[in-house]
């Protein structure tokens, strides 16, 4: 049998604490009575229904050095997988600021989907570790943002709410007028009120509009809805506020409804070369040759050119598919070129935008996230550039190396990975162009994250790439997940010591 669950056994196993063995026993009923003070609410700031948010409270008030413990205490005591993801995306989206970038201290947010991808992709006995280490970045974070000012999400102002008939009218205006105030009203009206599609799809237009913040945009938008697919929609409202929020970050920069600055100008061009892309365009033929052109033209095109390609393909009849085959690899590509900060996030954006092009029913987006997510790998091209040499590797160039045909292979490879990554991707091509199995492979990955990552950027880039190496034809995917570990972790790298730390709570 699989040590794998699927995800509705392991969301029903982790409500019930089944993840350890422990009892079932109501969560409410292990607590201590809660005093008049501590029940006292903060009119000013926006607070959560009475289920969350004594939990969200726990995370937020209580010291970094405990955490892990309080929580691993409660869970024995009832608390669910479920609860504690819902309070960790809450706790975040209330004390952590994404300004003035959607990254940096906000990867606590940014970071729980993938934290939670990972534990529904482990073993049994691993479950809790991603999430426990999200935890302990939220603490870090919470931190960072109290040196910065101690921002915390306001209520809304509920006199500026719109009716819901209006709602939806004047989210589009705010977000169009890049107005903090007017959006923040109108998605409270929405969550209130608009099926969560209909959000879905709001939010999904904007995903890709600009190119700032290296990409964390789209990523939050992709992120918060798949976490709210878990928590459920009742926590919706601060999350979205948090994410129009987001969204509207042009740290300090002219309003860009009324300017015409760099990171906005491939939206406006795509919107008019979005309409001249033939009607019958989701079909076509899936062809490895095209990819290849486009993979060519990515290297040293302009966003115009590689949006104008794209076109053309489409409207030559090739499939979708063949030219997310050279946004994925291309961004890989990018990564081995030059590990680093640009590299990973064209490869983490590339996932989110993939994910909301599959995910939305509306054509005209489906077509600009397309477009958008074509230019926005040669601007991460470009910006590599002020960071340091950059190599001129072509990843459909990469030979494989010869591997043992038995599981001593894998231990090369992560070994490796530690002292010479170029190796470890001709390794990794020749164990699967031998048809050795993925599956190993891919878990032998992730536990290394979990036994040794360090930040936020592992457990996004890792959830991102190994989900996407399912995501790509099958000619091509494994020189993607070749290029991956450039930015993974090998077996002699430095253990995380939360690893023992949270073992040692959750068996106490």
């Amino acid at each position: 049998m699989s040590t794998h669950a699927t995800r509705r056994d392991f969301l029903r196993g982790a409500s019930a604490t089944g993840l350890f063995g422990l009892s079932g026993t109501s969560f409410l009923a292990q607590l201590p009575a809660v005093s008049a003070a501590e029940a006292k609410l903060d009119a000013a700031k926006v607070h959560f229904g009475a289920e969350i948010e004594p939990t969200v409270r726990l995370l937020e008030e209580t010291p970094r050095e405990q955490l892990l413990e309080k929580v691993a205490a409660r869970i024995h005591g009832g608390l669910s997988y479920r609860e504690v993801l819902a309070a960790l995306l809450l706790a975040g989206v209330r004390n952590v600021q994404p300004r003035p970038s959607v990254g940096f201290k906000f990867h606590a947010v940014l970071v729980v989907n993938s934290a939670h991808l990972a534990s529904l992709s482990s073993p049994a006995q691993d479950r809790w570790l991603p999430i426990f280490w999200a935890l302990d970045e939220f603490k870090d974070s919470q931190q960072r943002d109290i040196t910065e000012g101690d921002w915390t999400m306001a209520a809304v102002n509920e006199a500026a709410v719109p009716p819901a008939h209006q709602a939806r009218k004047a989210f589009k205006t705010a977000m169009d007028r890049w107005d903090v105030a007017g959006a923040d009203a109108a998605v409270a009206a929405l969550a209130r009120t608009a099926g969560a599609n209909q959000v879905f799809e709001l939010f999904a237009h904007y995903a890709a509009r600009d190119f700032r913040s290296i990409g964390h945009k789209a990523i939050y938008v992709a992120n918060s809805w798949r976490t709210l697919q878990c928590i459920g929609w009742q926590n919706a409202e601060p999350v979205l506020r948090s994410l129009a929020y987001a969204l509207l970050n042009h740290h300090n920069e002219p309003n860009p409804a009324d300017s015409d600055l760099a990171p906005d100008r491939p939206w406006r061009t795509n919107a008019a070369l979005a309409e001249t892309i033939r009607a019958e365009w989701t079909g076509g033929e899936v062809n490895s040759a095209a990819t290849t052109d486009l993979l060519s033209g990515l290297r040293s095109g302009t966003p115009d050119d590689a949006c104008a390609a794209v076109v053309q393909m489409l409207n030559q009849g090739i499939a979708p598919q063949s030219i997310y085959d050279a946004l994925l690899v291309g961004a890989g590509e990018l990564l081995i070129r030059q590990p680093g900060i640009v590299a990973l996030h064209a490869v983490t954006s590339t996932n989110a935008l993939r994910y909301l092009f599959s995910t939305s029913s509306r054509d005209k987006t489906r077509r600009m996230l397309l477009l958008q997510n074509a230019a926005f790998l040669t601007l991460f091209r470009e910006a590599m550039h002020g960071r340091g040499k950059v190599g001129d590797t072509r990843i459909d160039q990469l030979q494989p190396a010869a591997v043992p045909g038995d599981s001593s292979a894998l231990a090369q490879i992560f070994n490796d990975v530690s002292s010479d990554r170029g190796m470890a991707a001709e390794k990794v091509l020749g164990y699967l162009d031998a048809d050795q199995p993925v599956k190993p492979l891919i878990d032998e990955a992730r536990r290394l994250i979990f036994m040794k990552g360090k930040n936020a950027h592992d457990y996004k880039f890792s959830s991102a790439v190994l989900e996407d190496y399912y995501h790509v034809s099958p000619t091509w995917r494994n020189r993607f997940l070749a290029s991956s570990v450039y930015n993974l972790r090998g077996s002699k790298d430095v253990d995380n010591v939360l690893v023992q730390r949270t073992r040692a709570a959750l068996s106490s």
